[in-house]
């Protein structure tokens, strides 16, 4: 059962943390599509910030969230809908049915945001590496049709 695994030690926890510091330098450097990757200095949790560059959505931020149970990951995908809620949040409940460790969910301010975790004792460079492209693939496949839908009138036919 996801979420019942054992918690990562303190010194677990600094080892992943070192190896997903180590991916994500390596995808800044490769992977042409990452922009940028920072580090939440702030607040004191492991976090990251990943923007990347997108076609259909140019730019987004993907956030990692490392815990003591779990890898959390989330990006922004639209505004709370002008119109159309509804349709909107049934076209999005749907596509959750095929979404790959991740989530539509509303978040602050009713915007929409894209979100998944695993368990931390499951985590590894191929983990991080398949959230990372199943945020990106979500964002580029719905944001467009989710955007049709909860702004129709300012698009054109």
């Amino acid at each position: 059962m996801i979420g019942a695994e054992r918690p990562l030690s303190a010194d677990e926890l600094d080892e992943l943390e070192g190896r997903i510091d180590g991916w994500l330098a390596e995808q800044l450097a490769d992977n042409p599509v990452v922009e940028a990757v920072e580090r939440d200095d702030l607040t004191g949790e492991r976090r990251w910030f990943v923007r990347v560059r997108g076609e259909e959505k140019s730019v987004f931020s993907i956030w990692f969230l490392l815990r003591q149970r779990n890898l959390h990951v989330e990006t922004y995908l639209m505004p709370a809908p002008e119109e159309h809620a509804g349709a909107l949040y049934e076209h999005l409940l749907r596509r959750n049915l095929s979404l790959p460790d991740l989530t539509f969910a509303i978040g602050d301010e009713d915007a929409i945001y894209v979100m998944g975790e695993v368990p931390a004792v499951w985590v590894d460079e191929d983990v991080v590496d398949r959230l990372l492209g199943s945020c990106y693939a979500v964002v580029e496949q719905c944001f467009r049709p989710a955007m049709r839908i909860g702004f129709a009138s300012r698009f054109k036919n």
